[in-house]
């Protein structure tokens, strides 16, 4: 009896192990511990695209005040109507996760496009290298027959708790084999809606999506990815719901 009084609030007993976090295209399993963060899972990730670059915002422009008037008084809402041909771009990725894709397919004629940020960034003459890439990113989307072009980035949040029975020491397939551990996981998005035509542009970030999973030193990569791709296929289809009530004007 008194064993169980012991044992029964140990089991209850969790131990936050550690947080950390990864750009959903950059989403593999670290088997280092969940340092996300200073792995890098897809070969081909190289960093993200800045919305800096992508808006053609030159951060190091004087700006007047007339300017700021003129672009409220200028301003212009956005539409993106049902059959709208959009290029879309994951920031940091050869080219946008198919769920996402297939999200938006349903509602638009959707093309894909590179979002791995240029290593090197040649200004035009008499521009800054931001408005430089964003004015490309628009020609490119204008000889392909897009009228408006759609950039999302992503982030993968994670906290691991170890549960108790972690430092059970039977024989190891026992032990390896026993849930010891729960990841709390979250899934935030922001996306870029812009014009083609004029360069106008908006963004939002849709609702975010929250998941835990219990897994076994056996599984735990699979089970890690299971819970990413489920947390991308809840977002990518909220993300797709809402630019249509958004801009289906």
């Amino acid at each position: 009896m008194q064993l169980r009084r012991l044992v029964l609030p140990l089991l209850a007993v969790l131990v936050l192990a550690g947080c950390a976090m990864r750009s959903i295209s950059n989403s593999g399993y670290d088997a280092q511990g969940g340092r996300y963060a200073a792995s890098k899972s897809n070969p081909f990730y190289v960093g993200e695209l800045s919305e800096f670059d992508v808006l053609g915002i030159d951060r190091g422009k004087l700006v007047s005040e007339q300017e700021i008037r003129q672009a409220i008084d200028n301003r212009v809402a956005l539409s993106v109507k049902r059959g709208t041909s959009i290029m879309l771009i994951q920031s940091g990725a050869l080219i946008p996760d198919d769920p996402m894709v297939k999200a938006l397919e349903k509602h638009y004629t959707v093309g894909v496009f590179s979002g791995v940020p240029p290593v090197v960034q040649t200004p035009a003459a008499g521009e800054r290298p931001a408005e430089t890439y964003a004015r490309s990113l628009r020609l490119s989307a204008a000889q392909g027959g897009y009228e408006k072009v759609v950039v999302y980035w992503g982030l993968i949040e994670t906290a691991q708790e170890k549960l108790v029975t972690k430092s059970v020491s039977w024989v190891p397939i026992v032990g390896w084999a026993l849930p010891d551990e729960r990841q709390r996981m979250r899934i935030r998005l922001k996306m870029a809606v812009v014009d083609v035509r004029s360069g106008n542009w908006e963004m939002f970030s849709p609702e975010a999506f929250e998941d835990a999973s219990f897994s076994a030193y056996i599984g735990r990569k699979g089970a890690d990815q299971a819970q990413v791709w489920t947390l991308k296929d809840r977002a990518y289809m909220a993300a797709a719901d809402d630019l249509v009530k958004r801009f289906g004007r």
